[in-house]
Order: structure tokens, then C-alpha cells, then sequence
């Protein structure tokens, strides 16, 4: 059995198709068909069962395709563990942050971190907690950016500062001449814009501000968010007068005075916490400790930093 045999059954898994299975794998078709043969007669179990149009994975392949994905990742680890003990830390870093955070924080965070490992390529995803958690796991990624609470077993997280949320408004609207709002039932008759459901963002505000959504689902008044719309869309929504929304205070900047008006939330000010998560197994310290170094760099004014960074 070897590590080339175990990438050719991953492969056919995943393409369902000998030839391609065979490009992915950048060897011939029959190099591949014999390999796979092979390995099915050293295991004496049939991994696949082979028809004219399809290829199916029997319950014992299943279980040994997982396995066999388990086992190259691992083996990649070694060699990346290796290579960062010699001092080359020439590799890639897949990074995940959910959408109300990346395009935000990764222009402070990407130049810090190439100035610490100019060497290391960040691969970058935006999207949901829920697919970032799975893919953590998966070892899809490497590190995800994302808010608290965030408990998923064998995941450590760090936490780097808290945010507070923000009211925004049109800039020809004015509720209260105060710079902060008194109350948040000066808004209840207002048009709230959120998120879609699956933003963790969405969830937040509904939680600090139950009374105003209930408010609004009586009268009716409740945009029920946009589905897969972004912080941007609702940002330009609300400077064209269709309603209010509540930010976090990293998403706006001093250009928004000129569209906005910005007014600081009631006590006790709703904030999140955000924070760094990876998997326990993760091996690549040393570039691990980089980031977390690059990360608590980053300075947005409007954040408190964390003093007591907690891991799980």
C-alpha cells in the first residue's frame, strides 16, 4: 500500500470517472485502473463496483476513503512540520473569516503578516460560521476568523478584541441630536435592515435587541433582511433612505460620514468578540504564533483588544 494508491481511490471517489480521476492524478488511465486493482487485491475487499456508465463506492470503500484522506493529510503535515523546523516556512496558509469580518480586517491583517512571513501564501475564503466550522475540521482550512460563542470540539480559538455595534442612519435623518441614542425605542417605528438568516451578525443584533424586533414584527415594519446580501448593500440602502441598520464598528469608516449618520448604541452597548480558531492537531506552530502575532497587530481604533486571550 502506498500514498500514490491511496491519492487514486481518493481521487476516483471524487470524480466518480477513471479518466478523470486519472488527470486529476496527472498519471494514465491504466496506471491508475492497475494501481487501484492492486491495492483492492492487497486489502482482498472491493473498494468500487464498476458499471458501464458508473462507478459506485461500496460501504467498506467509504470507510477506507476516509481513512486514506485522514492519512495524506497527515503525511502532509510531516513534510510542512519538517520544513518549518529547518527554518523554511515557504508554505501556504488557508485562512476562512465569515463576511462580516474579512473584507474589513484582512487589509491590516495581510500586510502584517507578510512583513512577519513574507514566504507564506494566505489562501483566503469568506463565508458562513457553519461552513467555516466544518471545514476547520475537514482540514479545508487551516484558520478561521469569526465571533464568538464558538465551541466545536478538538478547535482551540484566541480571542483578539471586542467590537461594538453601531446605528446607522440616513444622514438626512436625525432622531436625536446626541452623537449616541437614548433609547432604543426612539427607533422603533423605523425600518430595521438586516442580514439574511445564516449571518452570525444577524443573530447577534436580533439577541441584543428582542424587544425591537418583536416591535417591528407587530407593525409590520421589519425588512425581513435581504437573502445573501451583504453589509454593504444594506450600508447603501440606508443612505437612500430606506430604513436603519445596526454595524459593527469596524465596517465604517470616515467615508461614511459623508453618507451616514452614525449614532452610538444605548448601555449596555451590544459589542462581539472576535476571535482566531484552529484545530487542536494543527502542527505548523511557528507560522501558527506569526499569525497571532500579525492578527493582535492590527489596530481598529474602535476595538477594545482583548487583555485575556482564551483558549479551548
Amino acid at each position: 500500500m502506498t500514498l500514490n494508491e491511496l491519492r487514486y481511490i481518493i481521487a476516483l471517489n471524487q470524480e466518480k470517472h477513471f479518466r478523470k480521476a486519472a488527470e486529476k492524478c496527472f498519471v494514465s488511465q491504466p496506471t491508475l485502473s492497475i494501481a487501484i486493482k492492486k491495492l483492492e487485491e492487497e486489502l482482498g475487499v472491493h473498494l468500487f463496483e464498476r458499471h458501464k456508465h458508473d462507478i459506485l463506492i461500496t460501504p467498506i470503500g467509504q470507510q477506507i476513503i476516509k481513512l486514506s484522506e485522514e492519512i495524506l493529510k497527515l503525511s502532509q503535515n510531516i513534510k510542512e512540520l519538517a520544513k518549518e523546523y529547518q527554518g523554511d516556512l515557504s508554505t501556504e496558509l488557508k485562512i476562512g473569516a465569515i463576511y462580516t469580518i474579512a473584507p474589513y480586517l484582512f487589509p491590516r491583517l495581510i500586510p502584517n503578516f507578510h512583513a512577519l512571513a513574507p514566504n507564506v501564501s494566505l489562501i483566503i475564503e469568506e463565508n458562513y460560521t457553519h461552513v467555516l466550522a466544518e471545514k476547520l475540521k475537514t482540514g479545508e482550512l487551516d484558520i478561521a476568523i469569526l465571533s464568538l460563542p464558538f465551541d466545536e470540539p478538538n478547535i482551540e480559538t484566541f480571542d483578539l478584541y471586542k467590537e461594538p455595534f453601531k446605528l446607522i442612519l440616513p444622514k438626512e435623518k436625525e432622531i436625536t441630536k446626541e452623537t449616541y441614542l437614548g433609547s432604543i425605542d426612539q427607533i422603533q417605528n423605523e425600518t430595521v435592515l438586516l442580514l439574511g438568516a445564516g449571518h452570525c451578525f444577524r443573530d447577534q443584533v436580533i439577541a441584543s435587541f428582542p424587544h425591537l424586533l418583536n416591535s417591528n414584527q407587530q407593525n409590520n415594519q421589519l425588512q425581513k433582511t435581504f437573502e445573501g446580501s451583504s453589509l454593504e448593500t444594506i450600508r447603501y440602502m440606508v443612505a437612500s433612505g430606506v430604513g436603519v441598520s445596526i454595524f459593527p464598528c469596524s465596517t465604517l469608516s470616515e467615508r461614511d460620514e459623508s453618507l451616514l449618520n452614525i449614532k452610538e448604541l444605548p448601555n449596555p452597548k451590544p459589542n462581539r468578540t472576535v476571535a482566531l480558531a484552529w484545530r487542536k492537531s494543527f502542527p505548523r506552530v511557528k507560522i501558527l504564533e506569526l499569525f497571532k502575532q500579525a492578527a493582535l497587530g492590527v489596530n481598529i481604533p474602535c476595538t477594545i483588544p482583548c487583555s485575556n486571550t482564551s483558549n479551548k
